[in-house]
């Protein structure tokens, strides 16, 4: 019996000009599954990101959720798919106007029209999930380290109890002991919660750690994609370039001769 994939994507390509960024990828997700995109910088990560999201909208493709077209889907059916998505932003996104608990609130009470106790009792126990007490919910972003920044983007992406979260970028900015326990708490709260989770980076140590399976991008289209354990076993030079750092390899970079 086959299963149909919680996110599907077929054949998808987005320009930009006369730059093509996505040049047909193809990936599919389960449901309860991680999967992490790996690739340099350029390479279509966070585009393919966009696109799913609805940010973006491809030349054409497909891409599917639970089955369902959602390129160019109208407005109130899209708004239905998003309520099932939860997002992690690289740079953490938090409203500095906004005390911690009220970024965390942010969504149920704007989007789902929550009372704001109702609103602050949930946040405040998806800040405790995170690591963090109730202290921290009053104060404001401009106080925190980076590293519980990350955490309070953490607690209000898991606030609506999604069904998808999307991780874009997630240990940039941060010191490799904090980057492992933000990949700590994903693993922590994906597996808890049952969570459909798609990661986009170019960090090897949070890859491992975080996914079920890893695919990797280039030029537009995924090269490879394959169990997490076997990412240092496959035959394939560029995968095999990009895991162990190479300069030499069939990657080349753009860059200014001295």
């Amino acid at each position: 019996m086959t299963t149909t994939p919680l996110i599907q994507i077929r054949d998808v390509h987005k320009s930009f000009g006369n730059k093509r960024v996505l040049n047909g990828v193809n990936l599919d997700m389960a449901s309860g599954e991680s999967v992490v995109v790996i690739g340099g910088s350029g390479t279509g990560k966070s585009v393919l990101l966009k696109c799913i999201l609805g940010l973006l909208t491809p030349e054409s493709g497909s891409i599917r959720v639970d089955g369902v077209e959602t390129i160019n889907m109208p407005d109130i059916g899209r708004e239905v798919t998003l309520q099932r998505f939860g997002m992690l932003f690289q740079g953490a996104a938090l409203f500095d106007s906004l005390t911690v608990w009220e970024n965390v609130a942010f969504a149920l009470i704007q989007g789902r029209k929550m009372r704001k106790q109702e609103a602050k009792s949930i946040a405040l126990t998806k800040l405790a999930q995170v690591g963090l007490g109730p202290d921290v919910g009053e104060l404001n972003p401009s106080a925190l380290s980076g590293g519980m920044q990350k955490r309070v983007a953490l607690a209000r992406a898991i606030a609506t109890d999604p069904e998808i979260l999307f991780f874009d970028e997630p240990t940039t900015g941060l010191d490799p002991i904090m980057g492992d326990v933000i990949n700590d708490l994903i693993v922590k709260c994906t597996r808890e919660l049952g969570i459909t989770a798609l990661s986009i980076t170019h960090d090897m140590a949070s890859a491992r750690k975080i996914a079920d399976r890893i695919a990797m991008i280039h030029n537009g289209r995924i090269i490879w994609q394959g169990p997490v354990h076997s990412i240092d076993t496959v035959d394939n030079e560029h995968v095999h370039q990009f895991v162990r750092g190479l300069a030499d390899g069939p990657i080349k970079m753009d860059v200014l001769a001295p």
